[in-house]
């Protein structure tokens, strides 16, 4: 029974250090024209569900999405609590009843960079190792 116990304890404990190493895999980047250096979670969530298209300090945001990989991964799961392909059912519903549109996704790390530095108001996410040159990193908190 001791080690039944043990063997729970230490899968919760490696779960719990996979989910903070996923959270950790990811960085939120904005174009220079938002005026916040730090965004919640909640906030976070709502802009990438179309709930939001502002932030609180009146900054004008559209997100924009990679397309697949691991940074895709970890921040669906993360900050969305959704998988990739409910996300995407998500997006087809708003589009479907008229309530909104799917976002711009784009292909890689490198592409979210270059796209959230040229368009005003972009916001996305990018690997933790990615370049962010040209643009900014917020604080999720």
């Amino acid at each position: 029974m001791k080690n039944l116990r043990a063997l729970s304890v230490a899968a919760g404990l490696i779960t719990f250090a996979s989910m903070n190493a996923q959270a950790g895999s990811v960085k939120v980047i904005a174009n220079s024209s938002v005026k916040s250096d730090t965004i919640s979670a909640d906030e976070l969530k709502s802009v990438f569900l179309e709930e939001k298209s502002s932030l609180s300090d009146g900054s004008h945001v559209e997100p924009v999405l990679e397309k697949g990989g691991p940074a895709h991964e970890a921040f669906v799961k993360e900050y969305l609590g959704k998988s990739d392909s409910a996300l995407q059912t998500y997006y087809r519903s708003l589009v479907f009843t008229g309530k909104g549109s799917m976002p711009k996704a784009v292909a890689s790390d490198a592409e979210v960079t270059a796209y959230v530095a040229k368009t005003k108001g972009a916001i996305g996410y990018v690997g933790s190792d990615a370049s962010a040159d040209g643009v900014k990193t917020l604080e999720v908190k």
